[in-house]
């Protein structure tokens, strides 16, 4: 890459698109889990501060439902996010979010080689390093997703009559579970989603599967995610969130150090004494 290459390449934009226009019914269709707390914070402002802190980060795109709306826009003016360029409604499945996101960014003229990164809003731990990653590999491929690799071996199945039976087992090592941000340049995800808006039958539940199945040609490169991505869906991962949190609050680590020490240190007394 020449050096004129590599300074239009420094200028391009880094799109973060933050989609937190799920209805989330298997959570509580009362309550709208990008709006319910973890760590007392809302989820949603967790995801959008993890693009906001990243320094390559250029640009914050929210996708909310209607219902949020308000909620939303007033948690960003309060918190004072510096980076969120807008805050627009969704549709009513995933793919129609991200739709309303890059037809945005068109009418913006924002240019082919810009780098989009898609991140689900209830996933509100992902880690600095999956960000990096996804603009890096952006650098040698058009396309990346984070993932993490699985632990435990994957069926795929088909239908028998009214049961599932297993069709076949792919190897393990070459097996992992989608998480996000999935990122683009911004040609390669409009070009993708062109082709899929003419197919009746398109209905993919990530924009990983639409470069996947819409430019077969196009490699989709993996970051590496981690096992604290974890994506909130029902009341039962909200413990496991909470712990996450914790873990995240640098005071309440320490003082879980501190106390930990002083349980080792007072079960050592007390063996001590026993002799």
């Amino acid at each position: 890459m020449s050096e004129r290459e590599q300074m239009q390449e420094q200028k391009m934009p880094v799109v973060a698109v933050v989609l937190a226009a799920g209805f989330g019914t298997r959570f509580d269709e009362n309550n709208p889990k990008q709006l319910v707390s973890v760590g007392d914070k809302p989820i949603v402002c967790w995801s959008i501060e993890a693009f906001e802190r990243n320094d390559r980060v250029s640009d914050i795109i929210v996708v909310v439902n209607e219902r949020v709306s308000n909620m939303v826009n007033m948690l960003i003016d309060e918190t004072g996010y510096t980076k969120v360029r807008a805050v627009i409604p969704g549709g009513s499945e995933r793919v129609d979010s991200t739709r309303a996101a890059l037809d945005l960014l068109k009418q913006a003229g924002i240019p082919d080689g810009a780098k989009i990164l898609i991140h689900d809003s209830v996933r509100p731990f992902v880690e600095q390093q999956s960000i990096d990653g996804c603009i890096d590999s952006l650098d040698q491929f058009n396309a990346a997703t984070v993932a993490y690799a699985s632990t435990d071996t994957i069926l795929l199945t088909e239908d028998l009559g009214e049961r599932k039976v297993v069709r076949s087992v792919p190897d393990r090592t070459n097996a992992f579970r989608a998480q996000t941000p999935q990122a683009f340049r911004f040609g390669t995800i409009t070009k993708a989603y062109e082709l899929a808006t003419a197919d009746p039958d398109f209905h993919p539940t990530d924009d990983t599967r639409v470069v996947v199945d819409y430019l077969p040609n196009e490699p989709v490169a993996i970051v590496a995610g981690s096992e604290t991505n974890l994506k909130i869906t029902t009341q039962a991962d909200m413990p496991i969130a909470e712990n996450i949190a914790r873990s995240l609050d640098p005071e309440h680590a320490k003082q879980e150090a501190k106390a930990s020490m002083h349980a080792v240190f007072a079960e050592a007394f007390s063996q001590m004494h026993k002799h």
